[in-house]
This record gives structure tokens, sequence and C-alpha cells, in this order.
């Protein structure tokens, strides 16, 4: 019998932790102005947000993304679906509901059968039809290792918008996905024990949650995906002018990701992560463990918003600006 195909085996690294790095990032895209339009820019690259929107008219507001990466499991199928909520996770992240998304394909099609490529492009399209998006056409391009996504247009009341930029001190910060799918993938990488717990978070649409905060009036949040949480916490710390205060016992954990950081499964995009906030970053009493859970590369996680939502876990709150943009208690 042919063994299955380990999709995993053709990226250095997986989902949302092969993006680069966000201190290498910043740098990058520092200093490069917008290319303007006729449209209104509500939101640009001022503070990184999930997504660009522009006004349509008094009342609507266009959201734009894309998103793409390498294979994060070995099932093309699940693949396909994790990639799909990722990318339309932009769009829920804004507040808003997405419209249309085109196929973002990169293919090996003298290594890598045909038929996984459709497996993977059933996936999203299962995802997308659950959203009740329309996914019509897309982009492919023969290329050495696989990678899908999607490029996606939503719509967003200017009113609801969700920013980065729009918190407020005291407002409690609420989780809606659990961390620790970067270590498990990671080990299943390495190993090729399958992980149901992650795949089906990874798998699952942001959209409920994004309701929700729109009808609880949460106007600031993001997704929480390759820069882990110490890495979007502080970007929101940043962009809003405060200091995120996180309290790392009440950070929930999918099963076994415990046992994973200690076994020594965290990837380099997760190192690079905690490196990059520790300067700006008051870690109190928590150890290596602690810390590498905090800042693992999430691929398709939940929100984190400025409130409360029925469901998710408190996690911490917003202070006025003090020494750190982020502290651990």
């Amino acid at each position: 019998m042919t063994e299955p195909v380990r999709l995993t085996r053709y990226a250095r690294g997986g989902g949302c932790a092969c993006k680069i790095p966000p201190g290498e990032l910043e740098a990058m895209v520092a200093g490069l102005a917008p290319a303007t339009g006729t449209a209104e820019l509500l939101v640009g690259l001022a503070h990184g947000d999930d997504a660009a929107v522009v006004r349509l008219d008094e009342r609507t507001g266009l959201v734009a993304t894309a998103d793409f990466f390498t294979p994060v499991v070995d099932d093309a199928y699940d693949w396909g679906r994790i990639a799909a909520a990722n990318a339309l996770s932009d769009v829920y992240a804004m507040g808003g509901t997405p419209l249309v998304a085109l196929n973002l394909l990169c293919w090996p099609r003298d290594v890598l059968p045909m038929e996984l490529a459709r497996e993977v492009l059933r996936g999203g399209q299962d995802v997308a039809r659950e959203a009740g998006c329309h996914l019509a056409g897309g982009h492919s391009v023969d290329d050495d290792g696989p990678k899908y996504g999607l490029a996606v247009t939503g719509v967003v009341r200017p009113e609801e918008l969700i920013t980065l930029e729009a918190g407020r001190p005291g407002q409690p910060l609420s989780l809606t996905k659990p961390l620790g799918v970067g270590v498990l993938n990671t080990r299943h990488k390495a190993t090729g024990e399958v992980f149901a717990e992650a795949v089906a978070s990874m798998s699952a649409l942001n959209r409920d949650a994004a309701r929700a905060a729109v009808a609880a009036g949460i106007r600031c949040g993001t997704d929480v995906t390759g820069f882990g949480l110490l890495g979007h916490a502080s970007k929101l710390a940043r962009a809003s002018g405060l200091t995120v205060a996180i309290d790392a016992a009440w950070v929930p954990y999918l099963a076994g990701a415990r046992e994973a950081v200690r076994d020594g499964y965290v990837s380099g995009g997760s190192r690079r992560n905690l490196e990059w906030v520790t300067p700006w970053t008051d870690f109190g009493a928590a150890g290596e463990e602690e810390r590498l859970l905090l800042a693992d590369a999430q691929t398709s996680g939940g929100l984190l918003v400025a409130g409360e939502l029925p469901g998710a876990a408190v996690v911490g709150e917003l202070l006025p600006r003090g020494e750190q943009l982020v502290v651990l208690r």
C-alpha cells in the first residue's frame, strides 16, 4: 500500500509560524507611504491591523485582506479548512462580514499529486460555504513548496469597526480560543501524531465571536495568529497607547500543549516572537515554559477583544500606559 503523503514534510515552517518575524516585518514596511486612492481609507498600514478598510458610503466600509501559508497538518482537506478559516478571520477581527474570496494556491506539481491540491481546495470551499462567503476562482502558481490561503473581501459598518487603537483603560481582555496549536502542530510535524482538538480549533470560524463582539459594542481587538498572544497584545497596547496586563493563570490551553513545550516542540517562529516582545514585557514570575506558550505562534487562533464575551476567557485588562507594553501577573 502507498503510504499517505505527509504534507508538513514539504514545509520549512508550518501555518502562521512561517510568517516573516514581526521585528523584521516592521522594519521592512517602515516609511512606506500607502498608495492613495479615491475612497477614504479608514484602516491602513499605521498599526498593522488585520485588514484594510475603505469607506464606500456612510453606512458601508469595504474590508480587504489576504492570508496564505505552508501546510500546518498533513491532511490536505483539513489544511484547506484551516487556511480558509484563518483568512476569513481577518475580516471577522475587524467586525466585518466576508462576502467573496479568491483561492491563492502554490503547488509543486511535479512532486505532489494534483488530487491532493483538489482536496486542499475542497476544504477551503467547505469552510467558505459555512461562512456564507462566495469562493470564486483565484490564482495558482507552480512552486517549490505547497502554500494555500484566500484573498477575502467583506463589508463592515464604519461605526462597528474593531481596531487595534480603540482600547480604553479599565477594559477587560477576552480570548475566544485556547492557545497551544503552535506547539501541537510542531509535534505533529515531527512525529505524525494527530491532535483532533487542535484541528477543530483551527478550522472553527471566528464568525460567532465577532458577531457577539459587535453586538456588545466592542471596538478594540484583533485575532491571535503568528505573533502569538504576547505579540498581538503588544501591538494592541502600542496602537491604543496603553499597557496590556495578562493574568497568565487565566489563559486557556489545548490539552497536550504544556507537554509539547516540555518535550521541546517549539517552532523557531515562536522563539522569535518571544525574543521580539522581551524588551517591552514584564514577565513577572512566569518561567520559560509559560513565556514560550504565551508567545506560541498560533494558526487560525481566536479573537482577543477589549470587553467580555459569553463563553470567552477573560485573560487580563487594559491599563494606562506604564513602563512596559505588556505585564504578566
